[in-house]
């Protein structure tokens, strides 16, 4: 009886089981460096670094009850943008009479803005939370 059908099922299996502790390490360990070595092809590739996306320089973002940034500053002519990223509705309302900014409530995904065309300093809070505070800068 030959020993070939063996010795191949072997070398098989082999090759089998150092690929699943390749991808085991690949999937356990993340890139430490923005280089890594390409196990299979003897080159460097590239790794794309990982960040979080940053709001815009005019944009407020509504999520675990808080306004953030809590103070924004901008040039007189800015359109800010409030966008609800939290699982409760919120509103922008100033806290002067008349109201400069009155959203209506927010759900989750829902955008308010308005165009400062003053300088000033804005205050404003979620009517529904009214300890939500934030604060506009006008320059």
């Amino acid at each position: 009886m030959s020993k070939f059908p063996f010795v191949i099922g072997g070398a098989s299996l082999a090759l089998l089981t150092a690929g699943a502790l390749l991808l085991w390490q690949l999937a356990d360990a993340a890139p430490r460096t923005a280089v890594m070595d390409h196990a299979l092809m003897g080159q460097d590739v590239a790794v794309p670094a990982v960040r979080k996306a940053v709001a815009p320089a005019n944009e407020v973002v509504i999520d675990d009850f808080r306004f953030g940034p809590a103070q924004l500053t901008v040039p007189v002519g800015t359109k800010v943008v409030w966008t609800n990223d939290d699982s409760d509705p919120h509103t922008v309302t100033s806290e002067t009479d008349p109201k400069l900014l009155k959203s209506p409530p927010l759900d989750t995904g829902d955008s308010f803005s308005f165009t400062f065309d003053k300088p000033g300093t804005y205050r404003y809070f979620c009517s529904i939370h009214p300890h939500m505070q934030g604060i506009v800068v006008v320059q």
